[in-house]
């Protein structure tokens, strides 16, 4: 559990698994999760503005109020995912999963 207590601006984190991961409210500003596994984590109001999150598993993740703005998700799976009220506007979404995904409000 994070609970954005501190910043992980930049933090490198390709390929981790971190499912079920509580980043509720974290700064994960331009953090490299490329390819990770994040299924069933809680990114509630999480800013991952610039992250390159590019092939992430985020299957049934809660994103709700995220600021993904400029984030590469190209290739994510995020079928189930919760993406209401997230900020998306220049967000790279080629090739991503959005099926079964919440998008009520999302900001594109």
């Amino acid at each position: 559990e994070h609970r954005g207590s501190a910043p992980l601006v930049n933090v490198k984190l390709a390929n981790a698994s971190l499912c079920d991961v509580d980043f509720t409210g974290a700064k994960l500003t331009c953090a490299d999760l490329r390819g990770a596994d994040l299924r069933g984590a809680v990114l509630v109001k999480a800013s991952l503005e610039g992250a390159n999150l590019s092939g992430a598993c985020l299957r049934s993740a809660d994103l709700s109020e995220a600021d993904l703005r400029g984030a590469d998700l190209s290739g994510a799976d995020l079928d189930g995912a919760r993406l209401e009220k997230a900020k998306l506007r220049g967000a790279d979404l080629a090739g991503t999963n959005l099926r079964g995904a919440g998008t009520a409000g999302m900001e594109r």
